[in-house]
């Protein structure tokens, strides 16, 4: 089995962790700021949108890769992929801006936690249906 459509969004979303990354770096040298925040609200605002997204953004790929992995519909895996990038830009935008966009931060955690839940059912239904339907003699 190929797997095509988790790399894909695990690709742009590994792009979008760096241009994260780079704007803490950027923010760290004109702030003066080696270790920590230092209690800048800038730098931490970057620093937050940057650990957010690695916080969320594995676990919704790995369960994007075991339902592609499971043979899962295409229509599923790119919706969910689709969703996941748009929240997680979402929130970055949102949360990183002064003043705080809020609406654009929460929606984008929204739409991260619907990803999550979505592909989590999905998991488990997937993963129930395939086990009752080996246990039942033919």
């Amino acid at each position: 089995m190929s797997i095509v459509v988790t790399p894909i969004f695990a690709g742009l979303l590994a792009l979008l962790y760096l241009v994260l990354t780079v704007r803490v770096i950027k923010a760290r040298g004109s702030e003066h700021i080696g270790l920590g925040d230092q209690g800048n609200e800038h730098l931490l605002r970057r620093m937050r949108a940057h650990g957010n997204c690695i916080e969320y953004v594995p676990l919704a790929l790995l369960l994007m890769l075991m339902l592609e992995l499971m043979g899962s519909a295409s229509w599923l895996l790119y919706g969910l992929g689709f969703t996941l990038l748009v929240g997680r830009i979402g929130h970055a935008y949102g949360f990183s801006r002064e003043p705080e966009l809020g609406n654009l931060r929460v929606a984008g955690m929204i739409l991260t936690f619907g990803v999550i839940a979505v592909a989590a059912v999905a998991n488990l239904a997937h993963s129930l249906h395939s086990a009752i339907a080996g246990s039942i003699p033919s």
